[in-house]
This record gives C-alpha cells, sequence and structure tokens, in this order.
C-alpha cells in the first residue's frame, strides 16, 4: 500500500482572474504561502466544489506548471483530484498525474449528477486505479455533491483486489458511520479522511484519521494544532472555541467557497478572490 507521509492537507481553492480564466501562478503562489506557514500536504482541484468546473485541459494545465515549477519544495505532498462526467477525460488526467514526479497521490471522485451504479462505479474506480499505478489513489465520496454514494460492500471488494493495492482510503462525506463499520470490519489499516472541520471530534472518534482542511486556507497553524490534539486527547476547550468560531464565519455566509477566497485575498493581499459565477453573484 503506497501510504502517504501526512495525515493532514489542505484543500486549496484554485485562483481564477476577473474573466474567470484559470489563473495558475496565483494558485501555486497560494500553496507557497501554505508551505512558508508550515502546511506539509496539499489537495489541488479535489475539493471546495470547483474540481468540476475546471475543463481536463485546465486540470493539465494546473498539473503542468506544478510539474515544471522550482518555487513549490520538493517536501511538500501534493494529492491532484480526478474527476469527470466522462471516464475517458478522467483517464487523460490520470495518464498526466501518472507520468508527474511530483504529485504523489490522486483523490479519485466519482461523476456527479449521472448517478452510476455500483458496478459502474466499480469499474470507473478500477480503471482509473490502475491507471494511476505510481500514485497513491484516494477514493472521495461525496453524495450530497454527486449524487452518488458508494456501498461499504462495494468499497470492500475494491480494497481487497490485489490488482488495486495503491488504493490506501477514502474521503467520506456521506454517512460518518460508514467508517466505522469498515474498522470493525477489519480495515483498520486504511486512511479515512474527513471533508472540513464540521463534527471533526465525534468523526474522530469513529475512527476517521486524516483530516481534508478547508479552514486550514486561513488558519493553518491553529487546525494542524488542533487536529493533532483531537487526535491525541489533548485539545483544548479554548482550541475548541476559536475553531468553531472561525468555521462559523466561513458557514454563516451565503456562499462559503466565495467567503473563504475573500479571507485569503486579504491574508495574501491578492486577488485569489475571484469564483467562477454563479459563485460570488450578489
Amino acid at each position: 500500500m503506497k501510504k502517504l507521509m501526512n495525515d493532514f492537507h489542505v484543500a486549496v481553492p484554485t485562483a481564477f482572474n476577473s474573466d474567470e480564466s484559470v489563473n495558475v501562478d496565483l494558485t501555486l503562489k497560494h500553496i507557497e504561502n501554505l508551505y512558508q506557514k508550515g502546511v506539509k500536504s496539499v489537495l489541488v482541484c479535489g475539493s471546495t466544489g470547483e474540481q468540476h468546473s475546471l475543463s481536463c485541459a485546465e486540470k493539465i494545465a494546473i498539473l503542468q506548471a506544478i510539474e515544471a515549477t522550482h518555487t513549490i519544495p520538493k517536501d511538500l505532498e501534493i494529492i491532484f483530484g480526478v474527476a469527470s462526467i466522462r471516464l475517458t477525460e478522467a483517464l487523460k488526467l490520470a495518464q498526466a498525474i501518472n507520468s508527474t514526479t511530483k504529485i504523489a497521490a490522486a483523490l479519485l471522485g466519482f461523476s456527479p449528477y449521472i448517478l452510476p451504479s455500483q458496478q459502474e462505479a466499480a469499474a470507473y474506480v478500477t480503471k482509473l486505479a490502475l491507471t494511476l499505478n505510481q500514485k497513491a489513489v484516494i477514493l472521495y465520496n461525496n453524495p450530497k455533491r454527486t449524487g452518488f454514494d458508494l456501498a461499504n460492500e462495494t468499497l470492500i471488494k475494491l480494497l481487497q483486489d490485489k490488482n488495486l493495492n495503491n488504493i490506501i482510503g477514502i474521503k467520506e462525506a456521506g454517512d460518518p458511520n460508514k467508517v466505522k463499520q469498515l474498522i470493525d470490519l477489519g480495515f483498520y489499516n486504511h486512511s479515512y479522511y474527513v471533508g472540513g472541520e464540521p463534527d471533526l471530534k465525534n468523526k474522530v472518534a469513529l475512527g476517521f484519521n486524516c483530516l481534508s482542511s478547508i479552514l486550514g486556507n486561513i488558519y493553518p497553524t491553529l487546525v494542524m494544532n488542533y487536529f493533532a490534539n483531537i487526535k491525541n486527547g489533548s485539545v483544548t476547550k479554548v482550541q475548541e472555541n476559536e475553531v468553531a468560531k472561525h468555521l462559523q464565519e466561513l458557514l454563516t455566509h451565503p456562499s462559503m467557497l466565495p467567503a473563504l477566497k475573500a479571507q485569503i485575498a486579504t491574508l495574501e493581499q491578492s486577488e485569489i478572490s475571484y469564483c467562477r459565477s454563479p459563485l460570488g453573484l450578489v
């Protein structure tokens, strides 16, 4: 199993220009800023609701920029998002990721809207995981976003397939009790990612052992320490209250992603605040 070095990563938003074209340089600059603040792993093109607004060509342009740049440190562990309504496009991106040297893992999401069967979803994962044979693969189950919910029975078959030993775990944004069920069945050596900070303490108690952080874009040190202390049983009420306060500031905004980007823009004095409409419209 191709284990990753870090149990915490920041899911970074993609930067756009005012005309909604991708701003690759500003995306990389935000990643560099996070590294300077102590972040050792990031997720690119895989979360914050933007993955499916990006074309395959745009994702490959970001991937190529990461591969070509000399400003991103070699010890930064980068996870890259892979998902598409069409398997052919996802395979094209997967092939490009598999040939890079700077990407450690792929976050493999399911196709939105089309509602594949469990068998079709398993075949989709199998083809992509085999293509990504040089990389670790994390599955991403997010029924609220996609309309599809990966059943534990399907996941177990995938985890038991010896040809797919690069699947190291799952980012489970559906029923958190599914992770406890997997652990109770003996699947305790895998990585179980929480998607964002809400209800983090309870999810760790269920067996989640990794965090894909959103709030870490703004408060990386706070969230890294908070997560580590939850896991080792030393979290304080002061930490809980501080994280809850900042999280509430994002979640009470009518649209979370524009609020997140606006705060990043203020902190970094950049123009990362642009979103692709209708997000950000007022």
